[in-house]
């Protein structure tokens, strides 16, 4: 069976204000083109299908032409909702588009009901498995500690309990979205630290074929069954070394994998580029930059005049500056700078405590009152995002 891994479409998503409408409808295109050349067997979208809750009208018609072409071309779709999306809003008409071959799974109580698709060699059983909020399924999946292991962990017993009563050949995939670990990250996803784990281990996935991820928006391989497709199109500048790619997944008789990366369109180049001022408006080397979306770094010691102006002079797209000056390591706004960088919240909160101690920080069950405060908050965050 073939099938054409993608996810993290962000529909109605900007990148630094700039709209992306137009190349998420090139990336479509390319979608219902590969899976038409390619004779694919199943389209699976990993989650994030919108950028938000509410998407704006205009990401919802791409959205619909989208699965309408695929219906018109007979391309059977698995998607699930990933945490950028409201699982009931995406999945309020999943019973109706089904019978077009559309299948949605966004409740987390149906993760073990397949969708089972048949090639020569028999049934692949399509699992999928919505983004998993662990304080919002806990109870779902009866478990007593809210985590992210702990309800993928259970998710999945349920996926391997479906997948033990069927036939001896039949063959599985999982869709899941989630922070696997190995996985490298970027800018430009939302934080699903829980207790301050994010990552679940791969092997929470043994016993199927091939897991299509989503969540990470570059494409990697962590197992020869594990794998991210990444985000069709670059959504931060810490994107810039990705190639953006779809997996194209054979699935052998036996289970076996073979796997190929399609690249997908790209509207214009990403360049990080740093320096002084100057030294950006003057080095040859950097001309290649001229028609690519610019993030300028200025390490000039004093900010110069108008330096937004005078960059998009030589790069006319430059869309992000950002003022790094060198300092000496004396400088007590560079030491700052060193001590915040990488740090989480809870550890600057930490660093805080012990601050207005005197240099006596946090206790274990004072980092339990930090990290609960914390959680509170992006789980606030996250059900105001999410519940219509």
């Amino acid at each position: 069976m073939r099938i054409l891994h993608t996810s993290d479409w962000h529909l109605g998503r900007s990148f630094h204000r700039v709209s992306m409408l137009d190349a998420q409808a090139a990336f479509l295109d390319h979608l219902v083109t590969t899976a038409r050349d390619r004779d694919v067997d199943a389209v699976v979208v990993a989650g994030d299908v919108y950028d938000r809750a509410v998407p704006p009208l205009s990401a919802v018609e791409l959205f619909d032409r989208a699965l309408h072409r695929l219906a018109d071309a007979g391309v059977p779709t698995v998607m699930i909702s990933g945490n950028h999306d409201s699982a009931r809003r995406l999945g309020v008409l999943a019973g109706l588009v089904e019978r077009a071959g559309i299948h949605l799974r966004t409740d987390p109580a149906g993760c073990a009901t397949p969708v089972l698709l048949k090639d020569a060699h028999g049934e692949v059983a399509f699992y999928g498995l919505p983004y998993l909020e662990p304080a919002l399924v806990r109870g779902e999946f009866k478990v007593s500690k809210a985590g992210h292991e702990t309800v993928l962990g259970a998710a999945m017993e349920r996926v391997r309990a479906d997948l033990a009563e069927r036939g001896a050949g039949t063959r599985s995939v999982v869709l899941a979205h989630a922070f696997v670990a190995g996985g490298a990250p970027s800018d430009s996803e939302r934080d699903i630290t829980v207790g301050g784990v994010a990552a679940v281990p791969t092997g929470i996935f043994d016993g199927v074929d091939y897991v299509a991820l989503g969540h990470l928006h570059g494409a990697q391989t962590l197992t020869e069954r594990v794998r991210y497709a990444g985000s069709p199109l670059a959504y931060s500048f810490s994107e810039t070394t990705h190639r953006k790619t779809m997996w194209l997944v054979e699935l052998g008789p036996e289970g076996e994998i073979e796997a190929e990366r399609i690249d997908c369109p790209v509207p214009r180049a990403l360049a990080r580029i740093r320096g002084t001022l100057d030294e950006l408006l003057d080095d040859p080397g950097l001309a290649r930059h001229g028609e690519s979306w610019v993030e300028a770094t200025l390490t000039d010691p004093v900010r110069p005049a108008e330096p937004m102006a005078r960059l998009a002079e030589r790069f006319p797209y430059t869309l992000s500056l950002v003022f790094d000056p060198e300092r000496g390591d004396d400088d007590p706004l560079s030491s700052y700078a060193q001590r915040l960088a990488g740090r989480t919240d809870q550890q600057i909160a930490e660093d805080f405590v012990a601050h207005v101690r005197g240099g006596s920080g946090p206790d274990e069950p004072e980092r339990g009152v930090l990290r609960a405060a914390f959680e509170d908050v992006r789980v606030d965050a996250t059900v105001r995002e999410v519940t219509p």
